[in-house]
């Protein structure tokens, strides 16, 4: 029996993801990468794609387990929009089949176009620019746009799908960028529309293709698909300026890389880079390279995938062998039937599927020490640096979970203010907690900063009650916390903060 607590002796309960396996003969990639433009001005080329092709390899074949003969790269000339088209066709698609991984990346330009089937409300299609893009008065000719994306994928379903891009594309440029909209800023990964004008605020939309990830969600989370961008919609992805032009990245290429070279991104050092420790490192690395930019406002980003992909591995575990299939299990059901991997222990999955590292923004404590006995009866204590709406939650090793707070025994629901200790069960609830079951759990808190509405996946009338599967709560939690902040003109990530205390029931 693993450990977990008592409330009205009911007892408390926690969550899981995947993992890539080395490559089959029919695994393919296709690698995408354009700095020079036919038929651009020199002053919009970008320097970084070359290099992001050559870490793009380096990654896939010394750490995803792809052969060199499983990687196709098309490199500026050799990325026409024909060519593109069929190597994506007769490489990925013909040359795959249902289990198989397929690999897409692609570095350039993303840009807008006037939508021609009306399934935009804003009337633009988002898409990227191939090497022989034509420019026009009022519109580009020649681009892939997000729905011949989406086609494609939906011609790859039950592929085990990644498709990662480095670009975006401009609705409008903010004021701050360049007086000279159309003439295009050193390092912005975007092509400015024609008739491109600046204002105040910033409102240039970073690429999200559709992908069936942005207005077709339920298409992602019938897939295997697990889709990266570099940047939220309103935002600019950027070459690293830091750097001399010939050794220029992408800055999010550049942290996508290193996150899963030497487990770079294993924030909880269990051996097994997830999903959501990826995203949580190329985040941090995006926002400190915006931090040093003035020209940079946000950068955030994106990732989507089915949420219980959250903690499944994105890198196969560090250790190998019967050793690390006794700590790692295999996970099916992403609709592909190829094999991933998650920490088979629950207690220690919850770092793999929150992502972020516990910096002591959100502490937990308990009135006695971490090591009980069942019956012992105990209150804990929730104190965040920030305020922020609490979620709290208890996990045991056996995966079962009990939402602690929100519940329906708590007569407010309101924020916890900064630095204000919160204290569980209160006089309010006419019980207290008591220690059941055997061995580890934990308290997770996840504490949210932004007004975000939660309701339909932490409700408070399933706290204490109902015992949850803690792989999928958590992940359905944390994937709605990933999204972007879109309710004022910064557009920006979620902020949140994780705090996790480890107990021992004995």
């Amino acid at each position: 029996m693993s450990g977990g607590v008592k409330a009205w002796r009911s007892v408390l309960p926690l969550m899981a993801v995947g993992i890539c396996s080395p490559a089959l003969a029919a695994d393919r990639a296709l690698l995408i990468g354009i700095g020079n433009y036919q038929n651009l001005s020199p002053k919009l080329f970008l320097h970084g794609p070359k290099n992001d092709l050559v870490a793009m390899e380096g990654l896939l074949t010394g750490t995803l387990g792809f052969t060199r003969s499983s990687i196709r790269v098309l490199k500026d000339e050799q990325a026409t929009r024909a060519a593109v088209l069929s190597s994506i066709d007769e490489w990925l698609i013909a040359g795959t089949e249902p289990g198989d991984r397929a690999y897409l990346y692609y570095s350039g330009h993303g840009l807008q176009v006037t939508d021609l089937d009306g399934d935009e409300d804003d009337g633009m299609d988002e898409a990227l620019a191939p090497f022989d893009l034509v420019a026009k008065d009022k519109d580009r000719d020649g681009a892939i746009t997000d729905d011949e994306l989406d086609a494609i994928l939906e011609r790859l379903k039950g592929r085990a799908v990644t498709l990662v891009i480095d670009a975006c594309y401009s609705g409008t440029i903010s004021r701050s960028l360049s007086d000279d909209v159309s003439a295009g800023i050193d390092g912005a990964r975007f092509l400015p529309h024609p008739e491109a004008k600046p204002v105040q605020q910033a409102l240039t939309r970073g690429l999200r293709i559709d992908l069936g990830a942005v207005d077709k969600p339920a298409r992602v989370n019938e897939s295997g698909i697990v889709a990266w961008s570099a940047s939220a919609p309103y935002e600019v992805a950027w070459d690293d300026v830091r750097l001399p032009a010939e050794s220029r990245q992408g800055v999010f290429t550049a942290a996508y890389v290193a996150g899963q070279m030497d487990a770079a991104a294993d924030a909880n050092a269990n051996g097994l880079t997830s999903n959501a420790e990826l995203f949580e490192y190329v985040t941090a690395h995006s926002a400190a390279y915006c931090a040093s930019q003035e020209k940079c406002e946000t950068l955030d980003p994106q990732l989507e995938t089915k949420a219980q992909n959250l903690g499944g591995s994105a890198v196969a575990p560090a250790q190998a062998g019967a050793q690390a299939m006794a700590r790692y299990q295999p996970v099916t059901g992403d609709g592909t039937g190829k094999a991933s991997y998650q920490d088979a222990n629950a207690v220690d999955a919850v770092g793999d599927i929150v992502g972020k590292i516990d910096a002591g923004d959100v502490a937990i404590s308990l009135d006695r020490p971490t090591l009980m006995k069942v019956g012992d009866v105990f209150k804990l204590t929730v104190a965040s640096k920030v305020a922020g709406s609490l979620i709290l939650l208890d996990v045991n090793a056996n995966g079962a979970a009990t939402q602690i707070f929100p519940n329906e025994f708590a007569q407010k629901i309101t924020p916890l203010s900064a630095h204000v200790p919160f204290t569980l069960p209160d006089e309010y609830y006419g019980f207290d907690f008591e220690a059941s079951g055997k061995g580890e759990s934990a308290f997770v808190a996840l504490v949210v900063n932004d007004a975000v509405d939660l309701v339909d996946v932490a409700p408070k009338t399933r706290g204490l009650k109902v015992e949850l599967n803690a792989r999928e709560a958590l992940s359905e939690i944390v994937s709605r916390l990933q999204k972007t902040w879109t309710d004022d003109l910064d557009k920006r990530g979620i902020r949140w903060s994780v705090g996790i205390l480890r107990y021992h029931v004995e």
